[in-house]
């Protein structure tokens, strides 16, 4: 009987990451335009990714950003050529997970302290913005206004990532 348990934890850890993944697209395709600033809305599903990998490490961290970055590809009004958000989402988990894995070498603990999670946050969300903004100059889909638009996300990431991150990464971490 605990054999059976122990093997379901990590597919209800998984299904909650999936849920938390389609809750941060669908808000951030409905609810976040409402707070757009110049036509840039927070990246929530960016904040999901970071939590993970935070939380699970480098791996899972990139197969939900590209999970993420695919449903934000494909789900309306995606304006532009498919794959743009899953790379950039993809590598964002890259990072955050190779920060997890720093700081358990450099402290032992299993995550890293609020200092460090909020520098992560603003690289992060730095490189994944920059990605899809860069790959959208190169494909010709994207104006010339690289840094504001930069600037204004990474902004809007670190003003969300207090109320987020906590909650996310106790959500996510529960079964550990």
């Amino acid at each position: 009987m605990e054999a059976r348990t122990g093997g379901a934890a990590p597919v209800l850890r998984n299904v909650l990451v999936g849920l938390l993944i389609v809750i941060a697209v669908v808000l951030q395709l409905s609810v976040a335009p409402a707070f757009a600033i110049r036509g840039i809305t927070p990246d929530l599903a960016l904040l999901v990714v970071v939590a993970v990998a935070l939380t699970r490490g480098g791996q899972a961290g990139m197969v939900t950003g590209f999970a993420a970055g695919v449903l934000l590809d494909l789900a309306p009004p995606a304006d532009h050529t498919a794959g743009r958000w899953a790379l950039a989402l993809l590598i964002v988990g890259y990072v955050a997970g190779r920060v997890r894995e720093g700081s358990i070498a450099h402290s032992g603990q299993g995550r890293p302290n609020a200092m460090t999670v909020m520098i992560t946050v603003a690289c992060c969300a730095f490189i994944g913005v920059s990605i899809f903004a860069v790959s959208g100059l190169i494909l010709g889909e994207a104006p010339l206004t690289l840094l504001p638009t930069v600037a204004i996300s990474v902004g809007y990431d670190l003003l969300l990532a207090p109320l987020l991150i906590p909650t996310l990464l106790w959500l996510i971490g529960k079964g550990d």
